[in-house]
């Protein structure tokens, strides 16, 4: 029997990352929340996550700066990225280095799960 996926959110916003969570655990998948890059990466969940939605602007790392360490140690992490900022030069960054998806605030949830289908398609 397959594993139910694990979707990791790295959100500062508690709010949204609680919706997120409630969201993704509501269709099927295990959802887990972190409030900062920091915590996201000294957790035990960085290699058991099968999709990673990440903000773009967090106190401490970036999710950018997430985004390029994970790359060196989790090459196929897919990473979906949101953020309130529009901003082509850091959404062509993410791109770059792998993103599956840039999702902008509010997140629309079919969006979101579209992108976390083909996401773990990619994976």
């Amino acid at each position: 029997m397959p594993s139910i996926p694990l979707i990791s959110i790295v959100d500062d916003d508690d709010a949204l990352r609680s919706s997120l969570e409630d969201l993704i655990r509501s269709v099927g998948f295990r959802g887990q929340g972190f409030v900062s890059a920091e915590a996201f990466l000294r957790s035990n969940q960085v290699q058991k996550t099968d999709c990673l939605i990440l903000d773009v602007r967090m106190p401490g790392m970036t999710g950018l700066g997430l985004q390029r360490q994970l790359r060196s140690e989790s090459p196929d992490l897919p990473i979906i990225f949101i953020t309130a900022y529009e901003d082509r030069n850091v959404q062509a960054q993410a791109f770059e280095a792998g993103a599956v998806a840039f999702l902008y605030k509010p997140v629309y949830e079919q969006d979101l799960l579209s992108a976390i289908d083909a996401a773990l398609e990619h994976r």
